[in-house]
């Protein structure tokens, strides 16, 4: 920790959120601020939030990018519903985000632009900072830009370039309030921009000129410290859900001893799997940028009938795409792990939201009988092990599988322990080395009794020469057959072996500290942390609720039902229109009650207590 003058308050949380115009910095000022409060040691979750665009209009509600951040002592599931400080670093990004921020919250504004051109713009016919509209908070009117210019004078760089290192000024100024230590961020801009010295050079400038200004200004008269979160013991590294899910199927390679094949084309919020996977060429890892979705996912089918762990990676646009060759694979019985990225639809929709709307789509997202298994991540740690399984599922039953993920937890971030190869299972994989019928046929679709899953034989391996393609296969043979009652053998075989990994899934967890509540709140994916903080809250309140999540959505755990039948009401929150309460109803006859929103963002905690409450306390 860096020291300072001032006196020091201690506080438990915190909540910031930082916000200017799309392209300033303002994703980059977040992550630095996030990395060194992993290093620091806090428990953090992340919001970065952005538009589409690569440059969005300036100066505009629509070209405001923001990122927030919760920081804690203890453990914490969300970035926080609201923040406790708000950064604006122009008119526009005041007025995006003063909803969200309570009264008697913290706002520091630069007030460079405050014109009344860029106040009209937005649709302000006033001042905000002179006008009574921030009455209730603290406010922090300074001129960010200008102190950074003052900071540059004498530099090299141009008034414009110089003027683009506010946001170091703001990262300074920041940094100093939240004792962040300031080495890393140093190192960090050295190394970034290494090859432009007098960029380097300026933001170092700017990023000590923001601290400096903590310190020395009266305007604020007291930093704050949040201590080391008590974790388990561990070694530990903030990381995203992208790089988790990365690293998750790099481990599965490793521990199945295959090497690894993505074919992908690049799509929002899914290219950043493809651009680490391609870093990582000495694990055995071999990346195609395609040039569309059915090329990537064609190339991945083939890799795997070559005999490597396949994958395919995209977003909801990209997933119809591919669906025809989903279908395929569910016909050749080879496994694919099918990675879904999440984002606002339908077709272009909002790229950089988030939703959970591609449940429905994964489940029935192809023409004729063609079940496919489906795993869901809950956080961006989590992404690592949801990665780890849906490999493990594809491998052992021969299967392409669903992994879903979405926009929040790709882009979002968490203190992560780095597990121990020891940790994970051994997914070693038997291929076919001989024939396996009589008078030394093969027979490529003879079936392990238990998984139901067909031999995975390497093109090239002696005597077991066989037929692929789409039309439908005979028993065993795997021969053309159009029999009626072949086709219903092997629609009804391949339904079965779905339907058998359910026999390979632990317990269900669930959360009922009491043992005596009558309300479950059932979720999957990434809604786990605004769940599970409500449910918090609503215990706090005194009031019993049980919380059950799911990872695996086809098929559902096999001890789904009895659960479900132990409780008066099942609430659902999705971030669709009721995706899995609608399979819920179906398959079990459970009347739950059905709670979503679509606005690309996710849930707030405080809004789920509020519907709990009263649902338990009202029937």
């Amino acid at each position: 920790m860096t020291s300072t003058l001032k006196p020091t308050q201690q506080l438990d949380r915190v909540v910031i959120r930082i916000a200017g115009d799309s392209g300033d910095g303002m994703q980059l000022t977040g992550d630095r601020f996030t990395q060194e409060t992993a290093i620091f040691g806090n428990d953090l979750s992340t919001l970065p939030n952005f538009p589409a665009e690569i440059r969005a209009p300036q100066g505009t509600l629509a070209g405001v990018s923001s990122f927030q951040l919760h920081f804690a002592d203890h453990d914490i599931l969300t970035p926080g519903d609201r923040p406790d400080v708000l950064v604006a670093m122009n008119p526009a990004a005041l007025k995006a985000n003063l909803a969200d921020v309570p009264k008697g919250s913290t706002l520091i504004i630069d007030t460079h632009d405050f014109s009344q051109r860029a106040l009209a713009r937005i649709g302000w016919a006033s001042n905000p900072l002179e006008d009574g509209t921030l009455a209730g908070y603290t406010v922090h009117a300074v001129d960010l830009t200008q102190l950074t210019l003052d900071a540059l004078a004498g530099n090299e760089l141009s008034r414009k370039d110089a003027g683009r290192s506010k946001n170091m000024f703001a990262l300074g100024l920041l940094s100093w309030m939240y004792s962040r230590p300031m080495e890393g961020t140093l190192s960090f801009i050295r190394q970034k921009f290494a090859s432009k010295p007098a960029i380097a050079e300026a933001n170092i400038i700017a990023f000590k000129a923001g601290w400096n200004y903590g310190e020395t200004t009266e305007a604020f008269a007291v930093a704050y410290e949040i201590k080391p979160a008590a974790l388990p013991a561990g070694v530990y590294r903030n990381i995203s859900g992208n790089l988790a899910l990365s690293y998750g199927l790099i481990a599965a390679a490793r521990r199945s001893g295959l090497p690894m094949y993505l074919g992908a084309y690049p799509i929002t919020p899914a290219s950043d799997i493809l651009h680490e996977l391609s870093k990582h060429k000495r694990f055995g890892i071999r990346t195609f940028q395609a040039e569309d979705e059915i090329a990537g996912i064609g190339a991945a089918l083939g890799a795997s009938f070559g005999g490597a762990l396949a994958v395919t990676t995209s977003s909801g646009p990209g997933i119809a795409l591919k669906g025809e060759t989903v279908g395929l694979a569910v016909s050749l019985e080879l496994p694919l792990v099918v990675v879904d990225v999440q984002r606002g639809g339908p077709s272009t929709g909002l790229p950089t939201k988030t939703e959970q709307s591609d449940l429905l789509q994964a489940m029935y997202g192809r023409n004729g009988e063609a079940p496919v298994p489906i795993v869901a991540a809950q956080s961006p740690g989590d992404c690592f092990y949801a990665a780890f399984e849906a490999a493990r599922i594809a491998l052992t039953y021969r299967t392409p599988v669903f992994l879903l993920t979405d926009g929040y937890l790709a882009n979002g971030s968490e203190p992560w322990r780095v597990p121990t190869p020891a940790e994970l299972p051994d997914l070693t994989v038997d291929f076919a080395t001989e024939p396996n019928g009589p008078d030394g046929t093969f027979l490529p679709y003879l079936r392990d009794p238990q998984t139901l899953a067909r031999p995975w034989a390497v093109p090239g391996t002696p005597g077991l020469e066989h037929r692929v393609g789409g039309i439908e296969k005979a028993d065993k043979t795997g021969n053309i057959s159009y029999d009626p009652d072949n086709h219903d053998f092997m629609v009804r075989t391949r339904q079965a072996k779905v339907d058998a990994v359910a026999a390979s899934l632990p317990p269900l967890v669930v959360d009922d500290p009491a043992g005596d509540a009558r309300v479950l709140v059932l979720g999957w994916g990434s809604t786990y942390g605004p769940i599970g903080a409500a449910c918090r809250q609503v215990r706090a309140s005194g009031l019993p609720v049980a919380q059950v999540h799911l990872r695996h959505l086809n098929p559902f755990p096999a001890d789904l039902g009895a659960i479900l039948a132990r409780y008066d009401k099942v609430v659902i929150p999705e971030m669709n229109l009721g995706q899995l309460a609608t399979l819920i109803r179906a398959r079990y006859l459970v009347d739950a009650i059905s709670v979503t929103q679509i606005r690309g963002l996710p849930f707030k905690a405080d809004e789920l207590t509020d519907m709990l409450q009263e649902v338990i306390s009202n029937g």
